[in-house]
Order: structure tokens, then C-alpha cells, then sequence
């Protein structure tokens, strides 16, 4: 952790956690000595917006599952996640529940025979919206970092779609890229 805040990391959200761990969130959390935790607000079928098409790859309007998260840090809302899913994969499995998934998303996709293998992310930032503001508690003025990451199988299929944003006050990201 840096004195500005979170050192938020990709890697630890990208594979499947071994049987009986927790998600990867509790447990980065928990090794610096924190508490993490995550209210799922919303979760169930929705329409693609034209955003989330695109990062699915799939037509606007087409039913997608999404999870609506906030994402806590010591009781605080730290990130909002929403996190969309191909209605194939998800429609059925705890991923259209609101029920916290043990082990995470990741661990039950690989589980369900969806396995990531490349993924893509993308770094903006903006000004919230009144409602982000007040669900991150943010000052007037204060940006917020956008990233969405989308997984792909081994088909070049996206299997899982995240867009999170951030307080950019409290973050710095990390990124480590392995070449070979």
C-alpha cells in the first residue's frame, strides 16, 4: 500500500482460487491487514447496453447476467463493480444470484468449464455521476478511475466483463506484464 491509498493489482482476479480459499478481494485485503468485503446490490438478467455489447461482444439488447457490486475496504466503499456475463455461462448458475460466490466468479466459471486465458483492460478516468459520488463518498471535483477488463477463453470467446470505478484519491495501479 502506498500513503495515497489502495495498490489495486489484476493477477489475483484473474485465476481460479483453489478449493475452500476465498475470493481474491478478502484475501488481498486480509494479507495488508485489512478487512474486505463486497454488498451485491443487484444481480439477475439485464439488456446490453451498447458498452456492455461491445465488451461482450454480443448484440445491443441481447440478455446479459449481471452482478451490481460495491466493493468495501475496512466498511468503506472503496470500488463499484458491475461485472456482466453471456446469458449462456451465467442464466441458472449463482452468478445471476445475489449470494457471495466462495471462492469468486472466476473459480466457478473455470468450474463450469470457462476458463480465462487472456484478458484486456482499459484505463480512463471521469467525473462520477451524483449517484457514484455518493455511493463512493467522494469529494466535489474528485475523479474517478473507469477500468473495464474483459476475459477471454481459449476460443477468443469473452466469458466476463467487468466496469469498475474507483476513487482515483485512493488507487494506484500496479500493473506486472510477463513477456515468454
Amino acid at each position: 500500500m502506498s500513503d495515497g491509498g489502495w495498490i489495486s493489482t489484476s493477477m489475483p482476479y484473474l485465476v481460479p482460487r483453489a478449493t475452500g480459499e476465498t475470493d481474491a478481494w478478502t484475501a488481498e485485503a486480509a494479507a495488508h491487514g485489512r478487512n474486505g468485503g463486497q454488498r451485491i446490490v443487484k444481480a439477475g438478467k439485464v439488456s446490453a447496453s451498447a458498452d456492455v455489447a461491445a465488451l461482450l461482444g454480443v448484440e445491443v439488447g441481447r440478455t446479459v447476467v449481471v452482478r451490481r457490486r460495491v466493493i468495501e475496504l475496512d466498511g468503506e466503499p472503496n470500488e463499484l463493480t458491475d461485472t456482466y456475463y453471456p446469458h449462456d455461462i451465467a442464466e441458472g448458475t449463482p452468478l445471476a444470484g445475489t449470494a457471495k460466490i466462495r471462492g469468486g466468479a472466476v473459480s466457478l466459471l473455470a468450474a463450469l468449464g470457462h476458463v480465462g486465458v487472456r484478458v484486456t483492460e482499459h484505463v480512463s478516468a471521469r467525473m462520477p455521476s451524483g449517484e457514484e459520488r455518493g455511493q463512493l463518498r467522494t469529494a466535489d471535483g474528485e475523479p474517478v478511475l473507469r477500468i473495464s477488463r474483459v476475459t477471454y477463453d481459449a476460443t477468443n470467446r469473452p466469458i466476463q466483463a467487468d466496469v469498475m470505478l474507483m476513487p482515483a484519491a485512493r488507487q494506484q495501479l500496479c500493473y506486472e506484464i510477463r513477456i515468454g
